[in-house]
């Protein structure tokens, strides 16, 4: 199985510029927010509602408690500072007094489903001319880059709700700037 690509940091200047352009720039930037900044997976991130990101006050919340994920396990999710901003920024295109409504409302007003979320990221990722991106980019581009940082995989994996190391050490790509940086602590 080919794996995500990761994502650069002048693509996702291209991504957020085109962003930009959408009849829904807001709502679709938060959710590439949600997707390079939480790791969440398209299945998480569609399921995701207002309750989830905001308190009763309409503050962000500084963790979202998932309920939906793959395997059925709940976790915890740290919302970050440029998560907390997006999110901040998308509370004025919402109702944040409707817990239960989809945080990221489809064109016809519900909940997006994994598959129509996954379409999202590929037609973004398409028109940004990115190949071989896909709604998994932004999870693999997060892991990657906390473990370029000097993250534990034991970390990583509690953050990407792993019960399995080797799973999360799928995600991560090494390259040669890492292994010059790595040799240089010794």
């Amino acid at each position: 199985m080919r794996q995500a690509r990761i994502v650069t940091d002048t693509e996702q200047k291209r991504i957020n510029a085109y962003l930009n352009t959408r009849r829904h720039a807001v709502r679709d930037q938060t959710i590439f927010a949600v997707s390079f900044n939480a790791g969440l997976r398209a299945m998480e991130i569609a399921a995701l509602t207002v309750g989830d990101a905001y308190t009763d006050e309409g503050t962000v919340r500084d963790v979202i408690n998932l309920t939906t994920t793959k395997g059925g396990y709940t976790r915890r999710v740290f919302v970050n500072k440029r998560l907390h901003t997006a999110l901040r920024r998308y509370s004025a295109c919402i109702n944040t007094n409707t817990p239960h409504k989809p945080l990221f409302p489809s064109q016809k007003g519900g909940h997006f489903s994994a598959n129509t979320m996954c379409q999202l990221f590929l037609e973004v990722y398409a028109a940004c001319g990115i190949h071989g991106a896909s709604s998994h980019s932004g999870r693999r581009t997060m892991i990657t880059r906390l473990a370029d940082k000097g993250i534990s995989v034991h970390v990583l994996a509690a953050i990407a709700g792993h019960r399995n190391i080797a799973t999360t050490q799928r995600y991560l790509t090494v390259n040669d700037a890492m292994i010059a940086r790595a040799v240089e602590l010794v």
